[in-house]
């Protein structure tokens, strides 16, 4: 591992701990609906994995899968969230979102592409957004939670549109990791 790669991976570890520290503070364990939040935590240990264990195939997959899933934390933010109404300021400089929506997203996105070793399954990434999707969908039909985001909260929606989001957010989550492994090379 080269020095920015380390620097860049305790710098993240510093931030993302910052981030859920108010996170917490703010929402308790309901953080855990959050696919910012699962994106980030899965990012958090594979930082720490990958100081504490070196680079390896299960380090550097697991490297791949949280940057694919930050990648997705911050365009969904960024292209979606914030012209929904979110707000710039409030959802990408503020509070948990400047840490979980920008710094950590763009520090470990940058880290992987340029100063970490490569190793990546387009599948995973993919398969655990749709298993997220799928279950906050189920949940949000059966009222036992509401949202976290807008596209789930299926009873303010058409069943089309729901079918809709779903389509367009696992065929975001697939370009995403297939552009990450190409430019990643």
């Amino acid at each position: 591992m080269n020095v920015m790669c380390i620097a860049a991976n305790c710098i993240v570890i510093l931030l993302e701990a910052i981030g859920l520290s108010i996170s917490i503070s703010d929402r308790g364990l309901k953080i855990l609906a959050y696919y910012t939040q699962i994106s980030n935590i899965i990012t958090l240990l594979s930082s720490i994995c990958l100081l504490a264990l070196g680079p390896g195939d299960f380090t550097c997959g697991f490297r791949y899968l949280s940057t694919c899933m930050l990648t997705m934390t911050f365009l969904i933010t960024l292209c979606v969230l914030v012209p929904m109404g979110g707000g710039f300021r409030k959802l990408m400089l503020s509070g948990n979102g400047l840490y979980h929506h920008t710094l950590c997203p763009i520090i470990s996105i940058v880290s992987y592409i340029f100063w970490e070793d490569h190793n990546s399954v387009i599948a995973a990434p993919v398969l655990i957004t749709f298993v997220y999707g799928i279950t906050m969908i189920n949940l949000n039909y059966l009222r036992k939670f509401d949202g976290p985001y807008p596209f789930f909260r299926v009873h303010n929606q058409s069943k089309e549109a729901t079918l809709m989001w779903i389509a367009a957010l696992i065929t975001i989550i697939a370009m995403i990791s297939r552009a990450i492994q190409l430019i990643a090379k």
